[in-house]
């Protein structure tokens, strides 16, 4: 039996170039406009860069990277994103030249309702010019096998900002393509459906937020970004359109969300000057 305790405390470092060309494409995929040469970043926009080309012989059944290279192996148990807290320290300029130090930072087995859990959790600092720009946190958990959950038990929420989104599958795609990510559940019908029992393709976590945070600038337009954290209570599956939105509830602090008629499927955490 693998001893995955023994995977706490690797680190992996990958360099990156904040390229015109792949943020033309994302700005596509978001119907925003290209940040120009020196330019900050929009927030979350970091993750479509420093994504490792592992060849398709080195993938998985699923799409993901094979168990049990800088990740831990977790049997055959499938694998979520499930949430993260994010800091901004001063943006990413694009055009420049970047790098990710990724380092594992805590294991953790747990015993749900649904079977046995891996949860693990890895910091990821992007820095440029030698200074740190954003540290992060992401929570990663390894799940066996169940039928998907429907509903949070949790209402939406009324008041303060909203705004509409239709997941397409075409945005699903390109979001896929921009982040490299080869996870099926997020563009392969008879994959999601039949293997993973899904209703339908499955929205992407980080997507969701990428959209939550997005909204609360636009809502919030003098906002200076501090933290933000964000935790995924059950999938959105598309084409079922579905709200984001978001209220102050205090001096620098809001609440925000996301869902559709079955209720809050990611709640989050702002914290801004």
């Amino acid at each position: 039996m693998t001893d995955i305790s023994a995977w706490i405390g690797r680190s992996e470092e990958v360099h990156d170039q904040l390229s015109r060309n792949l943020l033309m494409r994302i700005a596509a995929t978001f119907g925003e406009t290209t940040p120009a040469y020196g330019e900050a970043l929009p927030p979350l926009w970091q993750w479509c860069f420093f994504q490792e080309p592992i060849a398709e012989s080195g993938l998985g059944e699923d799409g993901h990277p094979a168990r049990g290279g800088f990740l831990p192996p977790a049997d055959n148990r499938n694998r979520m994103w499930a949430g993260g807290r994010v800091e901004f320290l001063r943006p990413l300029e694009a055009g420049g030249e970047a790098r990710r130090v990724s380092t594992i930072k805590h294991i953790e087995e747990k015993h749900g309702r649904t079977g046995a859990l891996l949860f693990v959790t890895v910091q990821h600092d992007y820095l440029q010019d030698g200074r740190l720009a954003i540290r992060e946190e992401q929570d990663i958990v390894y799940r066996e096998p169940s039928p998907p959950k429907t509903s949070s038990g949790e209402p939406m929420v009324a008041g303060g900002w909203r705004e509409a989104v239709t997941p397409t599958p075409t945005l699903l795609f390109r979001y896929s393509a921009v982040t490299f990510n080869g996870h099926r559940i997020h563009y392969d019908w008879p994959y999601v459906t039949e293997a993973e029992g899904y209703a339908g393709l499955v929205v992407h976590g980080p997507l969701i937020a990428t959209l939550n945070l997005r909204a609360f600038c636009r809502a919030n337009p003098d906002a200076r970004l501090r933290r933000f954290a964000y935790r995924g209570l059950r999938p959105l599956i598309a084409p079922q359109p579905f709200e984001v939105g978001g209220r102050i509830v205090a001096s620098g602090k809001a609440e925000l969300w996301a869902g559709d008629h079955n209720g809050l499927a990611q709640k989050a955490e702002v914290e801004f000057d």
